[in-house]
């Protein structure tokens, strides 16, 4: 067989992924602040991108005629949330707020206070309101300053601050004691010393190395050594998760009512004693869009705020319309600089259109939820909304990752919206949302002496024609954060 060379021309289309359509994908997913970051960064770097402070300005202008009462030319809608805002707030106060009859001047009523006579004789100078307020102290500078009081040399503040700056958020340490000892260049026992000097302070504890030794140490601050509750904590504390109380007084040749006094001394102990001085940090949100019922009908509006608006920089673009440039290698700089300026600004409003769409498209499958609540919600998939507006879904699920939009029920992720569907007996799906906010009713209603088990959960939703499958209810109930049937079972006393 022989070897031959041809030539042919073929016709093939591909996609190739140009540099603006890279930026706009890596847009997508970004959160506000990711994006204002973006943005700033790109200002510092690239001198043709200039912040258009004067399309600020002008949308200040409009706010305020918008509160004015001075009658304005009617306007078509346009996108710009705030003027809504704007305009229900001034009807607002319009409407609820009673006008004051006179000025006062608050100042003067304040500082009324700072003068024993009208001479101004023993004026005290007081701190302002901002040096008064003081954060509460976090866990480490608790039992730093319990340390600082407490150890009697300085290498014991040294290795007990070696230790406290290995406990958790919890109250846990959360290291072995020898490479902590190995770090001091000290032995094991010097640093048991130290550990047991840490374990004596307050919050009863902190510092332990595990769920036993935590709840031992607040038993002997409790002064309950010798009793049945060190017992439990000793030999039972894997079994109590069971609620096996009868067998648990076998063991210990004890009355049942016995073992549940020495439970109830025993829930009176914090698991984990850190958390009171580390309390979980509130998360402000702020919604990347806002969903506003007007007449019968739903608007998106986009929340823009602090996000800068961009424009090439004047100076720069006219060198570029200068075709008598000598200087290659500066043409050949702001040509490139005004691509990228080009393209970050296209990629933006490219972002900004993708997430209307997409607002807009949630909102028609959900415009039940909207009106009537969490049990009109519908099932939704991410391919749904790709149909609907025309796009794939990897988009919409980079669009809609870490967003969120504020709406007459609430504020949500639109993640939430798309989940799976359950199955009806009269074949009418409905929202695995709607399925689980329906468990976790049945078991907050339930006889907390006689818990529901799951297949009894699964019988109670198929009479509300829910067709579900019992591993669905345990998996569901799951993710709800609920426990197993034998662990909400409560005694009654």
């Amino acid at each position: 067989m022989g070897i031959e060379m041809k030539l042919q021309m073929r016709m093939s289309q591909r996609l190739v992924m140009t540099p603006m359509l890279q930026q706009a994908i890596k847009l997508l997913p970004m959160t506000r602040l990711e994006l204002v970051q973006a943005i700033r960064a790109e200002l510092e770097e690239n001198p043709l991108l200039d912040e258009n402070v004067e399309a600020e300005v002008e949308q200040v202008e409009e706010e305020e005629a918008a509160l004015s009462n001075t009658p304005t030319q009617e306007e078509p809608p346009s996108n710009s949330r705030e003027e809504t805002v704007y305009e229900e707030q001034a009807a607002f106060e319009k409407e609820e707020v009673p006008q004051p009859q006179s000025e006062v001047d608050w100042d003067a009523y304040i500082q009324s206070d700072l003068y024993e006579g009208s001479t101004g004789e023993g004026y005290v100078e007081r701190p302002s309101l901002e040096n008064t307020l003081r954060q509460k102290d976090g866990l480490e500078e608790h039992l730093m300053w319990q340390l600082n009081c407490s150890a009697y040399t300085e290498e014991e503040k040294r290795l007990g601050s070696v230790i406290i700056g290995n406990i958790n958020d919890e109250g846990y340490l959360e290291s072995d004691i020898e490479p902590l000892a190995a770090e001091a260049g000290v032995s094991v026992d010097d640093m048991e010393d130290a550990l047991t000097l840490i374990q004596s302070l307050d919050p009863p504890g902190v510092g332990a190395r595990n769920l036993k030794e935590c709840l031992s140490i607040q038993m002997r601050a409790n002064h309950l050594r010798g009793t049945l509750v060190e017992k439990l904590i000793a030999n039972h504390l894997e079994s109590l998760d069971e609620r096996n109380f009868p067998r648990i007084a076998k063991a210990e040749g004890v009355e049942v009512d016995d073992v549940i006094d020495a439970v109830r001394a025993l829930r009176e102990f914090d698991p984990k004693p850190g958390l009171q001085f580390n309390p979980e940090e509130t998360r402000y949100i702020t919604p990347d869009m806002f969903v506003v019922k007007i007449d019968d009908d739903y608007q998106i509006y986009l929340n823009d705020e602090g996000i800068p608006r961009l424009r090439i920089n004047p100076y720069y673009h006219s060198i570029l319309k200068n075709k008598d440039e000598d200087n290659k290698n500066t043409r050949e700089y702001v040509e490139n600089k005004f691509r990228s300026a080009l393209w970050l600004i296209k990629s933006i409003e490219q972002r900004r259109q993708t997430m209307l769409k997409v607002g807009r498209s949630i909102v028609k499958f959900q415009r039940e939820f909207l009106d009537k609540g969490i049990h009109y919600l519908k099932p939704l998939i991410l391919k749904d909304v790709a149909e609907d507006i025309g796009m794939h879904e990897s988009t919409i699920s980079r669009v809609t990752t870490n967003k969120y939009i504020h709406t007459p029920q609430g504020l949500f992720e639109l993640k939430y919206f798309f989940h799976s569907s359950v199955g009806s007996f009269l074949g009418n799906d409905m929202s695995s949302v709607r399925v689980k906010e329906m468990i976790r009713k049945l078991i907050k209603e339930e006889d907390q002496a006689k818990p529901l088990t799951d297949d009894q959960i699964v019988k109670l939703l198929e009479a509300k024609d829910v067709k579900i499958a019992r591993r669905t209810v345990t998996k569901y109930r799951k993710e709800l954060k609920i426990s197993s049937t034998s662990k909400r079972k409560k005694i009654v006393y």
